[in-house]
């Protein structure tokens, strides 16, 4: 199932100012079951971010076909790559 613009939406709310704490990729997962969570660091993905937060990036991921990769298609994102970031990389 792809993500909704009510998922964005409250992935936004949650994200906004969050730091990649422990426990947050699990409280997702129970949060957005119908969607992959994987976490990294930033410096792992150099693609450009779909969204920037204060110490967060994401990157959509489409998983539909036998490769994943990294999409802007809200319509066809399948998971969230959530990339930590230091606030010293500002």
């Amino acid at each position: 199932m792809a993500m909704s613009v009510a998922d964005l939406q409250a992935i936004d709310a949650l994200l906004a100012g969050a730091d990649l704490e422990k426990g947050l990729i699990a409280a997702l997962r129970r949060q957005f079951p119908h969607l992959s969570w994987t976490g990294c660091d930033a410096s792992d993905v150099t693609d450009t971010p779909f969204r920037i937060y204060e110490y967060v990036d994401i990157h959509l991921l489409n998983s539909t076909d036998h490769c994943a990769q990294l999409t802007s298609d809200l319509a066809s994102a399948t998971g969230v790559i959530l990339a930590k970031r230091s606030a010293e990389h500002d």
